[in-house]
């Protein structure tokens, strides 16, 4: 796959849908963010280098890395570097649009 739109059309119509409104949840949160493949994900990108990654999966959508903020992320948390957000319930979008911006704000604190 070679963009983003033929990575999400991979996937049945309700998983599309979800990872849709992912992707629209993270540009609505981030304006000027760019979108890549990066090993063999979607990748949402700023100023030219990676902010963070999505993907759709059987039983979740998941998000990398885990982003560096208070709010408590421990009901996703999946391994080190992962979160999940299961497909059988509602997922949290304005969460996902404010880890989107945590990511903006680690990255503004370190320049």
């Amino acid at each position: 796959m070679e963009t983003v739109d033929e990575y999400i059309a991979s996937f049945p119509p309700d998983v599309q849908e979800v990872l849709q409104e992912v992707r629209r949840t993270i540009h609505a949160a981030v304006p000027g963010a760019g979108e890549k493949i990066s090993y063999q994900l979607p990748a949402i990108i700023l100023d030219g280098t990676g902010l963070l990654h999505f993907s759709g999966w059987k039983s979740h959508i998941a998000l990398y890395p885990i982003p560096p903020m208070d709010e408590d992320l421990t009901p996703y948390r999946s391994g080190k570097g992962t979160l999940k957000f299961p497909l059988d319930k509602p997922l949290p979008y304005d969460l996902i649009g404010r880890i989107a911006q945590a990511f903006v704000a680690a990255r503004n604190s370190q320049e």
